[in-house]
């Protein structure tokens, strides 16, 4: 398996505010940061709520001319990269340029250049078109400007796995360095899709909460009047590094990537599969890579995003992988502070449940009122929760039937 892959460095663009210290403030405490939608007027839409970035000034991070080159959700990626490698302690040169990779993903990429682009070719005609338009859009460009803004020369690639994207790309960035790939990974995931056309595409689907009046409170995870999510948008960026290199150079560690558990359920464009093995499927081998049994996992930050199917399926699945263990699991969701963060969520909840373990509090689920038999897993309802977390797992689940799971487990003396 090769030796233990550790988290040295945390960063993050949320709805919630910039950093890892405005993110956990803003989780622990249950203060949600859905509103309503201030980018464009969304009178017509069935949606008119989601939870937005805001404060962020991309001009003064890269300067008027590269932030116009970028869209958002690199934007994003770039920044919450340069916070964690600052975080590891490895800014300003300290990273090893030829053995350290990039892994970004992103669910939806530039989506917005792309409409803005179409609109000005049918107005404007082809020669009007930005020349800067596909490079702008294309999904790998997170990873892209993340290593030319870092000077990073290893692997760097794009995972594209909808809404399990984040959570994939920290799995796979930690293979990589226990097969010696690299020493040092850079990996997370990134997302900036509220746009008109994208919430009139889930509201189609009928994945959207339009409980619009509740504003904070439309999302409602594992409730029994839970009716969808709410679309957010942002970026999660950790720093891999093998233990080893993390030791030599006297790194603070947050925690061990434990174990990593990806699957497919193989049945259908959207809907979860309704006996869960997939999901099922992706835990089992986070644990059996972590070495741990149902009895370590302390908690479980939930996929939870407030769907009729999901969150049934979801809770099943969790009862069926730990057993009479799941009596006693605390299990949250925190999509209903920070908006679902699609191709980002999974890399953004993995950074909490590692500010989990370090603060030795468990995050709420928000807007839990009413009990759904098909839910019954204790939900950690609207208030933190102290607790001594020694390992901690993490779900995300995506359109196309991705699974992803990622396992993480405090510093012991032999490994970490």
């Amino acid at each position: 398996m090769g030796e233990p892959v550790v988290v040295t460095g945390m960063g993050a663009v949320t709805p919630l505010g910039i950093g890892i210290d405005a993110l956990w403030s803003g989780v622990v405490s249950g203060h949600s940061a859905v509103g309503p939608i201030t980018r464009f007027d969304a009178s017509g839409l069935g949606t008119r709520i989601a939870a937005e970035v805001k404060g962020f000034d991309a001009e003064a991070c890269f300067g008027r001319k590269e932030a116009r080159r970028m869209e958002p959700f690199v934007q994003y990626a770039v920044h919450a990269a340069r916070q964690a490698v600052a975080d590891a302690g490895l800014q300003n040169g300290g990273l090893p340029r030829s053995h350290t990779g990039v892994i970004i993903g992103t669910g939806i990429g530039g989506v917005g250049i792309l409409i803005e682009q179409s609109r000005v070719l049918e107005t404007q005609g082809p020669r009007r078109v930005s020349p800067f338009l596909i490079p702008m859009m294309l999904p790998d460009m997170a990873a892209g400007q993340v290593a030319i803004d870092l000077g990073i020369e290893g692997p760097n690639m794009a995972v594209i796995s909808a809404c399990a994207s984040g959570a994939n790309a920290i799995g796979e960035a930690a293979a990589m360095i226990r097969r010696g790939a690299a020493e040092v990974m850079i990996a997370g995931g990134t997302e900036a899709a509220i746009l008109p056309i994208a919430i009139a595409g889930f509201n189609v689907m009928g994945a959207l909460s339009t409980n619009n009046e509740a504003g904070p409170g439309a999302n409602r995870p594992f409730d029994a009047r839970r009716d969808g999510f709410v679309m957010g948008e942002g970026a999660g960026v950790v720093v891999l590094e093998s233990l080893s290199h993390a030791r030599a150079r006297g790194a603070r560690i947050y925690g061990v990537v434990a174990g990593y558990g990806a699957s497919a359920d193989a049945t259908h464009i959207t809907a979860p599969r309704e006996d869960g093995a997939g999901a099922i499927a992706a835990m089992q081998r986070a644990l059996a890579e972590a070495g741990l049994s149902p009895e370590d996992i302390d908690y479980v930050n939930a996929h939870g995003t407030g769907t009729l199917l999901n969150d049934a399926i979801e809770t099943a699945a969790i009862k069926q992988v730990f057993g009479a263990a799941a009596e006693r699991l605390a299990v949250s969701s925190t999509k209903p502070v920070t908006g679902h963060l699609l191709g980002a969520a999974g890399a953004v909840e993995a950074i909490i449940c590692l500010l989990a373990m370090r603060e030795g509090a468990i995050p709420p689920t928000i807007n839990y009122a009413e009990p759904d038999p098909a839910c019954d897993l204790d939900y950690v309802p609207n208030q933190a929760r102290p607790a001594r977390l020694r390992a901690t797992m993490s779900n995300s689940f995506g359109f196309g039937g991705h699974n992803a799971c990622l396992v993480f487990r405090t510093v012991t003396g032999d490994a970490g």
